[in-house]
């Protein structure tokens, strides 16, 4: 990976203790500001408390490409409620006084970019984040932020699909830091009965370019399918199962799951 003279990647850190302790980590995945801003903070906190070894915290947008139709309701409730990118920063700050886990930000690129690169990186940096998933983002268009995260020390998260090119895994491996999201299938997020053999495919391949560190999500939902991705896998990335929860039961309802997501993970 590059920027060698950054310091130890917190969630690089946390993937490694998990493997050590038990089979692989579970990241798990909430939109801030839904219901609101304190529920999702609160919300965050339960899935440390319940296992959750790495936050992923999505940023609100009015055109998620990626997303399905859970997490999309839930962000557009949060967009409707007044959530502002500030609410962001100020999220991660009050959760990382409450737990001590690596907290990452998902975003889509654009608001980064209106927020102005280097200002967003050090605001991030302040509130004691992680880094960014940057779905939209592919290496070589992020000249940018490579060089603000190497500035800032910040983690980046670049993404992994079925469908990329050798050349395509190479770059997003020697550029990640922290791991490689893992792209299980096409398509948006939401949770799925089966998973298939493309996610096992993909990881292998991304191995074989050199990848130490690889995370599977999008439609993951079960501790079956936690048990058969750390079979292969450093880590497993959980979203519209939780926000689901969330939104169904509130806090105690996704600490519920978490708990039962993961049991998942043991050895």
């Amino acid at each position: 990976m590059t920027g060698a003279s950054v310091a130890p990647s917190p969630v690089a850190s946390a993937i490694e203790a998990s493997r050590q302790s038990r089979a692989g980590a579970l990241i798990g995945y909430l939109p801030v500001g839904f219901p609101t801003l304190d529920d999702s903070v609160d919300a965050a906190v339960a899935l440390v408390e319940n296992g959750v070894d790495v936050l992923e915290l999505g940023i609100p947008y009015s055109d998620p490409v990626m997303d399905g139709p859970v997490i999309q309701k839930a962000t557009q409730a949060s967009l409707d409620g007044g959530f502002r990118l500030r609410d962001a920063f100020t999220a991660v700050e009050r959760i990382r006084a409450r737990v001590d886990a690596p907290v990452l930000l998902m975003t889509y690129w654009n608001p980064v970019v209106q927020y102005g690169v280097g200002r967003f990186a050090d605001d991030l940096v302040s509130a004691g984040g992680a880094g960014l998933i940057t779905p939209d983002l592919t290496v070589d268009s992020g000249a940018v932020w490579l060089a603000e995260s190497d500035r800032t020390g910040l983690d980046r998260v670049f993404l992994a699909a079925p469908t990329s090119t050798d050349e395509r895994l190479r770059l997003a491996v020697e550029n990640s830091r922290g791991f490689v999201y893992t792209v299980s299938t096409m398509g948006t997020t939401g949770a799925r009965a089966e998973l298939g053999a493309a996610a096992e495919t993909l990881v292998g391949r991304l191995r074989s370019v050199g990848s130490v560190s690889a995370c599977v999500g999008i439609g993951v939902s079960t501790p079956e399918q936690i048990a058969e991705i750390l079979g292969y896998a450093d880590g497993a990335i959980v979203g519209s199962a939780l926000v689901r929860a969330l939104a169904d039961d509130g806090v105690p309802g996704v600490a519920r799951l978490a708990a039962r997501l993961a049991s998942g993970t043991a050895r």
